[in-house]
């Protein structure tokens, strides 16, 4: 059972990371319309609710697309340490690892969109990605806390 464990939660973050792949793969346009897509869902409902304040869409697109990066990254943080958890690696050597991990990743993600059409790489954006997975981190390390008996 405990094997198994390991396995599934390892899987995880490897379709996690294909997810992210699947994401960096889309061209600029496509990744920019499902962006997009958000923005016109807030727009829409922010014209509704505050008509009488503006709402500047440039600025709104932008945090978007970094809240995804963050997001993202946050969940391939708390997937990450997970399956070091139940891999059964200690304390600090699995902070250091999903840390890791996660910034190898972002630094290959953004290497990857290099390589897509109307897409570049952005250092910014692996900062974001790994204080994204920091916090996802963060996370699974409280939740094992609040989980743990005294």
């Amino acid at each position: 059972m405990k094997q198994r464990n390991i396995w599934i939660s390892w899987a995880m973050v490897v379709i996690w990371m294909m997810l992210i792949f699947s994401f960096s793969s889309q061209v600029g346009s496509t990744s920019g319309a499902l962006s997009g897509s958000v923005v016109g869902f807030i727009e829409d409902i922010w014209t509704r609710t505050l008509p009488n304040w503006p709402l500047n869409l440039d600025a709104l697109h932008l945090f978007i697309r970094k809240a995804a990066h963050f997001i993202v990254y946050l969940i391939l943080g708390f997937l990450t340490t997970r399956a070091l958890y139940t891999s059964h690696i200690p304390y600090k050597k699995r902070i250091f690892l999903a840390l890791l991990i996660s910034f190898l990743y972002a630094s290959s993600d953004e290497i990857h969109q290099s390589f897509v059409p109307n897409r570049g790489p952005s250092f910014w954006d692996v900062l974001l990605d790994t204080l994204g997975a920091s916090v996802g981190l963060y996370c699974y390390e409280k939740l094992l806390k609040l989980q743990t008996p005294k």
